[in-house]
């Protein structure tokens, strides 16, 4: 199995927005875009429990000639706020890099 760190070309996460996150995957080849597409893994139940969002308030896009994978959903608190400790999103991307597939 190869971990989605190594199949990927970026994976990036940040803000929507003050109120929203947006994570992105990118691939250099339609091979593994095509192999993490059609897993299943990237599916709306896996992500809301993982990220413990709402399933009604997420969103996953896939963009076949980009080979590139959008997730969006509603931060956990406000950017900025006095609870928020990732201001610009930029660390949210984490629990996603050591997905084997």
């Amino acid at each position: 199995m190869t971990k989605l760190a190594d199949m990927a070309k970026l994976i990036r996460s940040k803000n929507a927005g003050p109120f929203s996150l947006t994570i992105d995957i990118m691939f250099a080849d339609q091979t593994n875009y095509a192999k993490v597409k059609h897993s299943g893994v990237i599916h709306p139940a896996f992500i809301s429990k993982l990220y413990r969002t709402d399933i009604n308030h997420l969103k996953i896009e896939f963009f076949d000639a980009g080979h590139a994978i959008k997730i969006s959903f509603p931060r956990p608190t406000v950017s900025g706020s006095f609870k928020d400790a990732d201001v610009f999103g930029g660390q949210q991307y984490g629990p996603l890099v050591d997905l084997e597939f």
